[in-house]
């Protein structure tokens, strides 16, 4: 297996502020670099700062300063910015120091004299917003559907690169290799460009009308065209061509993009590597667009636009990396929003994970002396022992895919599991029965190597908390190599006598846009009869009506998914001496094979209704929070089936 890994993301460009496209992209890039780090592979992130064009040396005129001290003070708030984000970058690049502007130079020339450099006299259509010629067929309305303002005819003498002549050996090369483009739908785009004459590329501006820029080694009055220039950071940062990292981790870059810059990447660079002799980047993993909740494309005017560091400051940094690496499969388009975020937090980090963490320590400390025991385990406790030691192999499949949203969905389902682990072993009982002290010793020895298992996978999203949840547990550090069986927590771990919650959840209604995370005050439980306050037509009910719902015990005996469904279980209940099926949408929530022999509420006299061809005899019963999250119904396992509930 190659061990080397080299991940970069765009260099961003410093006309704007820091956004959450870049905050998305870069997030991705530290869960990848992260991830191949404690999976022992040889690690280099880079991230950095596009600073030359057209567009900088506007946006600084406007700003009443020079170019150079404009860039300065915009780089610095990236550099901030991937601080306050826990970015573990190797090597932060900018595109005006030395180190770079030398290799393009270098680049430049060795083109140049290979004669893939020309100059030529040029008149069309040029875009000031992406910096370069356009054709008449990219324009939607007479203008680049990303430009604010059409094109402007401009006619001037530029150098070109031969880019087109190397068009047949990039079809060919793309055509070789499928996984060169990733997903595979933008490989598919990028031929469909290909199947068009290409064109020459102009890679110089006169420097007269753009001073802001490399100039030409065999011509100072042209300064380097801004892709040209941006595009060797890849390799600048590295050292090329002769330095140690590039040849070290080059072959092995995967560049991050967002598909905007698709053609500047899928085509400008290999074209340019080709012509310089340089082997190329190892594959291109593209990014789709964020929405804002509503569907429209982020804007503050729309009121929709959500401020990566606003929720960073609100829900803690690693809160929202989570909520960005789970709300969105990578490659595609998605809507997120901060009320989305709330509830993926109150869900699955508070409520999921931080309450199982803070259940399991509080037990611990109170009934074991702060010390983990030796375990004995027992056929009940092999279920979680075996979900638990192949839960790696499934999530690095996932990873190596790009499926961080089921990547870490998996963990999740796994921590789920843990909780119902808990909830059916019922150690807060245990530890009332002197005679069980060793069976509660067991259980959660073994949620705690439950939680190590799954802390160590969700580390690469959320470095921070899940060091803090090691520390709670008195777990040390990890690699993915330490997952590879049970019980590598030794007998004896000693647990600190405090630590903090890891996520309290929050009030999604009271808390403001910029506070921290507080706990949340618990909703006062409604009295029988009672009536909702901001409801004046939610009428009640009297005791005759509501003795017509019989509510019964019912055991599980037989559970299995609805075929072509995704959210529709099967389940075979016994109610005392009789059996029904009942059909309900909790599949999303509970895995079939987890229920068998569980007790559940049923509506028992409920009309009966066919489901996808199956007749349901009645509902279980389940309580369902704001962000979707299901909690069954439950009744200890002794009660009797068929036991009335009121």
């Amino acid at each position: 297996m190659e061990r080397t890994f080299y991940v970069t993301t765009p260099i961003y460009y410093v006309n704007a502020e820091p956004h959450l496209g870049h905050a998305y992209t870069t997030i991705v890039g530290d869960f990848l670099a992260r991830w191949h780090r404690l999976d022992g592979h040889d690690t280099y992130f880079l991230t950095g700062t596009d600073e030359h064009g057209e567009k900088v040396y506007q946006a600084a005129a406007a700003a009443g300063t020079d170019a150079q001290s404009f860039t300065d003070r915009i780089s610095r708030r990236f550099r901030r910015a991937w601080q306050r984000l826990d970015i573990s970058h190797d090597d932060f690049i900018r595109t005006t120091e030395p180190r770079h502007t030398g290799v393009v130079r270098q680049v430049l020339q060795r083109i140049y004299d290979a004669g893939d450099i020309y100059r030529a006299e040029y008149e069309g259509l040029y875009s000031v917003g992406q910096e370069r010629f356009v054709t008449d067929k990219e324009l939607v309305d007479g203008k680049l559907p990303e430009d604010a303002a059409p094109p402007e005819r401009r006619r001037e003498i530029n150098y070109f690169f031969r880019m087109e002549k190397y068009q047949p050996w990039l079809i060919e090369h793309l055509e070789r290799n499928p996984d060169f483009i990733r997903p595979a739908a933008y490989r598919r785009e990028v031929l469909g460009m290909l199947r068009e004459p290409l064109g020459d590329l102009s890679i110089s501006r006169p420097r007269e009308r753009v001073p802001w820029g490399i100039p030409l080694p065999w011509d100072a009055e042209h300064v380097t065209y801004v892709w040209f220039d941006a595009l060797i950071n890849y390799a600048s940062a590295l050292g090329y061509p002769d330095g140690e990292r590039y040849r070290r981790f080059w072959t092995s870059a995967r560049h991050l993009i967002g598909k905007d810059i698709l053609k500047a990447h899928a085509v400008f660079w290999p074209t340019m590597l080709k012509a310089a002799g340089s082997p190329l980047y190892h594959s291109l993993i593209v990014g789709g667009y964020l929405f804002g909740p509503d569907g429209r494309k982020m804007s503050k005017s729309l009121g929709n636009a959500m401020d990566p560091f606003e929720m960073a400051q609100r829900f803690g940094p690693d809160a929202l990396r989570y909520y960005l690496l789970r709300a969105v499969p990578y490659g595609y388009d998605g809507n997120v929003g901060a009320a989305a975020l709330a509830e993926r937090y109150n869900a699955d980090l508070a409520n999921d994970l931080g309450n199982l963490v803070s259940r399991t320590r509080t037990l611990i400390v109170k009934h074991l002396g702060r010390r983990l025991a030796a375990p004995s385990q027992s056929a009940a406790d092999q279920p979680i022992i075996a979900a638990g030691t192949g839960l790696p192999a499934t999530v690095r499949e996932q990873v190596r895919g790009l499926k961080f949203n089921a990547a870490l969905e998996e963990v999740m389902q796994y921590v789920r599991s843990l909780n119902r682990y808990f909830n059916d072993q019922q150690p807060w009982r245990l530890a009332r029965e002197p005679e069980s002290r060793a069976r509660l010793a067991t259980v959660l020895y073994n949620v705690v190597e439950g939680v190590r298992i799954a802390a160590a996978l969700l580390e690469p999203a959320m470095p921070a908390k899940m060091r803090e949840i090691r520390a709670a547990l008195g777990l040390g550090p990890v690699a993915f190599a330490e997952l590879d069986r049970w019980g590598r927590t030794a007998a004896g771990t000693e647990l600190p006598e405090t630590a903090p919650a890891p996520f309290p959840r929050v009030d999604v209604r009271a808390a403001p846009a910029d506070a921290k995370p507080a706990p949340a005050a618990p909703a006062p439980a409604k009295q029988e009869g009672a009536v909702a306050e901001d409801s004046a037509a939610e009428k009640t009910i009297g005791i005759d009506e509501f003795a017509r719902v019989k509510l019964r015990v019912a055991e599980v005996i037989g559970a299995e998914r609805v075929p072509k469904t995704d959210k529709l279980l099967a389940l075979r209940l016994r109610l005392g001496g009789a059996e029904r099926t009942v059909v309900s949408g909790i599949a999303e929530h509970y895995a079939a094979e987890d229920l068998v022999g569980r007790k559940l509420v049923v509506v028992a006299n409920l009309k009966p209704v066919k489901l996808r061809g199956i007749l349901s005899e009645g509902m279980i019963l389940a309580a369902e929070e704001a962000g979707g999250r299901l909690a069954l119904t439950e009744v200890p396992r002794d009660f009797p089936s068929g036991a009335e509930v009121r």
